[in-house]
Order: structure tokens, then C-alpha cells, then sequence
């Protein structure tokens, strides 16, 4: 129920105490803007980490060949190893119920030229599950798919900064652009969350490729992604069995590092983010004692208001006031400035890091910011911190005797 008559008294409490109170309330203030701000670089560092590690599909799986490390099935060691389309159809042959995705990749430099712009840029040959490894967004025009594979067509599919770069204000689509001396039509425009490297890309059908260059079939890696359900174990166990599986058929042995090397992105997500977790852990055990520190500020600070009002409780309670009214009097006054300043400083917290931005991403933080929920538990924490700060010296002044308060100077 709501009483006036207690909040006139806590405000005339809080004018007679102004600046030990407002040191209080500074204190709090100053604790919960630490702890919000802290806690918004902390998610700023988990989403350049996500924007780092999780520009690919997160279960997807690369698979390198190398030189081997070691002499093994009569061949010599440094003996280059060289993936070829058979080892693809081998892949999906043994693993096909496991796999989601699966597609070669062949690197080449191109010089891309149209009319009067040119520029070098990577291109990548690919095949059409590509798009769903590499997380590509289409925003003109189409992908490649299974008929400019079957066909060996020279399409091309090209970044957004390609586009910028080398078209300028001219409509890409349709158009014909010269790769290091061959005309492909671009049929499609991408955008990449990795960023600028990987919009300044072109995508070309990988049987197209190993056409034009040898009449080959040979390729350069093989990406793919393993089906969910079978979790992580499943994909470790399928790391493995894909491992063994290319070893034995280019004649590696089990134990060379060097000769197959598969990598796969959910071991750097996970060692990764629980890198990005432990430093946020820190940040917050530091935000929380900043608030411990405004508790022992409010609480010293109800300390000397009780004593400069022993006398005037010590009437009270010799009136008939109990225990528990006095001590919900200090409670509550010390709720309100602890809650008050709180809101302050969770205000200003957030308006800062919403003009923070990604001004600071150059330092590895990228949209620092607070969710709801954070903003809800700093306010449970607020009224606790409150409740804690003022129920000591609370209890203390319910327990005074009326006789010995009446006695004090």
C-alpha cells in the first residue's frame, strides 16, 4: 500500500543527506554503467567471433590434400597428393547418408576485364551445393546449378564488389566478361557475410574449369557438410572414417599429418566460443563487484543515516512503532536510491554503447550491445544489491532500545 507520509520522510532523509547520498548513488550508478558496458563488449567480442569462425556453414567439413610427411606403400616421402573427381564420387559413395552438402573447389587468379575496367580477382570452381556451404547470397540473377555442370557452361557468378569494381553503374546480368582471355556471361551477383574478400570473388562451374585448363579432372579440395541429427560425435566419427578412407586409397599413412588434412568448422567454433565465453565470464565477475562496491557505498551510507536518526527511532519504537515498519523505513529508502541510480547509470550505459556501434571493430568488437533479459536480471540484481545495502544497518536500528536511544546526543 502506499504510503506518503514514509516517502515525505524518505525524501526529507535523502535532502538532509544530500551529498552522502548523492556519493552513494554515484557509486551505484557507476557500478551498473561498468557492468552493462562490460557486458555489451563482451557480446560485441562473441559477434566478431561468430562473424570470423561462422562465415561458413557450421558443420562443414574441408578436406585438404598435402605432401606426405613420411615414405609409406613403396612411394617417398614430400610425394604430392592430388584429389580427383573419383575421390568426390568416393566420398559420397561410402558417406552419402551422412552428408548434407558436398562439393570440389579448384582456386585460379583471373584477370576479369569488361569493356574499358579490369581488375585480378580469385575465382573459385565449384558445384551448385557450394552455395549452401559458403553461406552465398544471391541477389541477381541465379547460382550455378546441375545443367552448367552437366553442360560445362561458361557462367560466371560474381561478388557484389566484382560488380562495383568492374561494371560500375551497368547492370551485370547477361553480360559477357573475359576471364584471362575466355568470355563467360555472368548470370548472377552474390553478397557474402565474410566480407569484402569474399565479395570480390567469382564463382565458375567446376566442369567448365577442369576443361579449359588440361581437360582434367583433378581438384583442389573437397568441402562438405555433415546431416545434423548426427550431432557432434557422428561428425567426429565421420572426420575420422573420411580420413582413413583417403588415406588408404592414396597410399598415406595413418599417422602423416601432412599428406590429408581434414578440418572441421565446428572444433574452432566450439574452441572458439569458449575462448569468447570465458572472457565474457570475466567481464561480467568484474561488472558484478563494481555492484558490490555501490552495495558497500549505499550500505555505509545507511550506516551513518541511521545513526544521525537513532533518537528519532528510538521514539518511534517508545510510540509503538515495530521492528518491521522501522526496519522497511530504511529498506525501502535504501531500494530507492540504489534502484534510482541504477536506471541512471543502466541508461546512460546503453545509450553509449548504442553510439559505440562498430566503431571499435578494429579492436575485435563488433556491435556491443545488451539484450532484454540482461536488462531485466540487472534490475533483479539492482533491488537485491538495495535490499542487501539496507538491511544491516535496518536491523540494527530495529533493535535499538527505546532508552538508549533516547540517550544518545
Amino acid at each position: 500500500m502506499f504510503d506518503i507520509d514514509r516517502w515525505r520522510e524518505i525524501f526529507q532523509s535523502i535532502g538532509k543527506n544530500k551529498l552522502r547520498t548523492f556519493l552513494g548513488a554515484f557509486t551505484v550508478a557507476l557500478g551498473i554503467f561498468i557492468f552493462t558496458v562490460l557486458f555489451g563488449m563482451g557480446n560485441g567480442l562473441k559477434n566478431q567471433f561468430e562473424e570470423f569462425f561462422m562465415d561458413d556453414a557450421t558443420n562443414a567439413i574441408f578436406i585438404y590434400a598435402g605432401r606426405t610427411s613420411k615414405p609409406y606403400g613403396g612411394f617417398k616421402e614430400n610425394r604430392r597428393i592430388q584429389f580427383k573427381n573419383e575421390d568426390l564420387a568416393l566420398i559420397e559413395k561410402e558417406y552419402g547418408d551422412k552428408i548434407e552438402y558436398i562439393s570440389p573447389r579448384i582456386y585460379k587468379n583471373v584477370n576479369v576485364r569488361y569493356k574499358n575496367e579490369a581488375g585480378s580477382y580469385n575465382a573459385t570452381a565449384v558445384m551448385p551445393d557450394h552455395q549452401f556451404l559458403e553461406k552465398t547470397i544471391i541477389t541477381k540473377g541465379r547460382y550455378i546449378n546441375n545443367d552448367d555442370i552437366i553442360n560445362k557452361r561458361r557462367y560466371a557468378v560474381i561478388g557484389r564488389l566484382v560488380e562495383e569494381d568492374i561494371y560500375r553503374n551497368e547492370e551485370a546480368i547477361g553480360t559477357f566478361i573475359n576471364l584471362n582471355g575466355m568470355a563467360y556471361m555472368v548470370i548472377g551477383v552474390f553478397e557474402d557475410a565474410g566480407g569484402d574478400n569474399e565479395e570480390r570473388r567469382v564463382y565458375l562451374p567446376v566442369s567448365t574449369t577442369q576443361l579449359i585448363y588440361k581437360n582434367t579432372d583433378e581438384i583442389d579440395q573437397i568441402n562438405l557438410t555433415y546431416k545434423l541429427e548426427i550431432g557432434i560425435p557422428g561428425a567426429r566419427k565421420l572426420v575420422s572414417d573420411i580420413t582413413k578412407t583417403l588415406k588408404e586409397k592414396h597410399s598415406v599413412a595413418r599417422d602423416d599429418q601432412s599428406g590429408i588434412r581434414v578440418r572441421s568448422v565446428f572444433e574452432n567454433v566450439e574452441a572458439n566460443m569458449q575462448f569468447a565465453n570465458v572472457l565474457q565470464l570475466i567481464v561480467l565477475f568484474i561488472g558484478i563487484g563494481t555492484l558490490f562496491a555501490g552495495a558497500i557505498g549505499i550500505g555505509n551510507i545507511m550506516v551513518f543515516v541511521v545513526k544521525e536518526r537513532t533518537k528519532e527511532l528510538g521514539i518511534r519504537k517508545a510510540l509503538g512503532a515495530s521492528p518491521k515498519s522501522i526496519v522497511w523505513l530504511i529498506l525501502q529508502e535504501s531500494i530507492f536510491i540504489t534502484s534510482l541510480a541504477g536506471y541512471i547509470g543502466l541508461l546512460i550505459a546503453v545509450f553509449v554503447l548504442s553510439r559505440i556501434g562498430n566503431s571499435l571493430q578494429e579492436y575485435f568488437i563488433k556491435e556491443p550491445q545488451v539484450n532484454l533479459s540482461t536488462v531485466i536480471t540487472a534490475t533483479i540484481i539492482l533491488v537485491v544489491v538495495g535490499a542487501i545495502a539496507g538491511f544491516i544497518p535496518a536491523k540494527r536500528a530495529a533493535s535499538i532500545k527505546p532508552i538508549v536511544a533516547l540517550g544518545e546526543d
